[in-house]
């Protein structure tokens, strides 16, 4: 079981390091990461689906495999796996800088400077924000937790669960190539379809995750599971879908409608149409049910990964160290 407890180790410690910390404001690792992207996209671009398929997987099987390549030779050693575990899981978690750009938006709604409001709403989410009113940018920021709850938190930590470090990086990195090249821009409708396609199928485990948690943890459970139920197949993302839904009828707030997104406008389903739409005081309510989701999708993807068999566990870690001594997982 060695391997399984130096993950959860590690796994913890990450998750108290994003909690204590959060993200750096210089040298980030996912911010080097796409920055490496990006200069290889510019680089590898056609207007087509094959070569947007070749640079998904070999942005993407990159960071998976030299996290992999880490994990086996950090196997020699508790301290090591353990660290490169913390180091990785810290790296690819986004929880507290989630909370902390919701609270700033909604401190600035909540003193009535709009503009404010507006110039920092980029950093939480691509939406247009220049003709954005109060109470639609106070949508626009429960949605966004609702959603990176599972892309900046779950995903990341139900993927940790199942292929250690290198399951990590390796959904980070599609997470990040999709909010480069996955939208539908002119650019990238073709050539970022298939990065789409890899972040969707990536994140399914960690949006159905996120949406059941949201309905225990929340406040109404009863009317999340049965907004989930009604509403999340209505919404274009097969995965924002149940996240938003449950949120929306967590909080008992009516999320979707009209927004405008990388100078398109777009009218989405509405999710919890008998409820009133966000105000600012719903902000901090979505945190606060967006960090008991957080919370329990550690403890519950530990558990689950204490569970594997040992050989799985050691693979998950990595490729078995020659050398080690029988008996013992490397």
């Amino acid at each position: 079981m060695r391997a399984d407890r130096t993950y959860a180790y590690g796994a913890a410690l990450g998750f108290l390091g994003d909690l204590v910390a959060g993200d750096p404001r210089r040298g980030h690792p996912v911010a080097a990461f796409g920055r490496a992207a990006g200069a290889l996209e510019r680089r590898m671009w056609r207007d087509g689906r094959p070569a947007g398929a070749v640079y998904a997987a070999l942005c993407a099987g990159s960071a998976a495999c030299a996290a992999g390549l880490a994990a086996r030779a950090a196997r020699r050693s508790r301290t090591a796996s353990t660290a490169l575990t913390a180091a990785c899981t810290w790296a690819v978690l986004g929880g507290t800088s989630l909370a902390r750009e919701a609270r700033t938006v909604g401190a600035a709604l909540d003193a009535g400077d709009l503009d404010a409001a507006r110039a920092r709403l980029p950093h939480l989410c691509g939406r247009d924000p220049q003709h954005l009113d109060a109470a639609q940018i106070a949508r626009a920021v429960v949605e966004s937790v609702a959603e990176n709850t599972s892309d900046a938190v779950v995903g990341a930590l139900v993927w940790g669960a199942a292929a250690g470090p290198a399951g990590l990086a390796g959904f980070r990195a599609a997470n990040t190539l999709d909010a480069m090249v996955g939208h539908r821009s002119p650019r990238h409708l073709r050539f970022g379809w298939a990065a789409a396609r890899l972040d969707d199928a990536a994140g399914w485990p960690g949006a159905r995750l996120t949406a059941a948690l949201a309905v225990l943890a929340g406040p109404h459970p009863g009317t999340a599971w049965r907004t989930w139920r009604r509403d999340a197949a209505a919404h274009p993302s097969p995965n924002a879908g149940p996240v938003e839904a449950a949120f929306a009828g967590a909080l008992r707030v009516r999320l979707g409608g009209t927004l405008s997104y990388a100078g398109r406008t777009e009218h989405r389903p509405v999710l919890g149409a008998e409820f009133p739409p966000p105000s600012v005081p719903d902000i901090e309510r979505a945190v606060a049910l967006s960090r008991r989701v957080a919370f329990l999708s550690l403890a519950l993807t530990l558990t689950a990964r204490s569970l594997l068999p040992p050989r799985r566990q050691a693979r998950a870690s990595g490729p078995a160290v020659p050398g080690a001594r029988r008996g013992e997982a490397a």
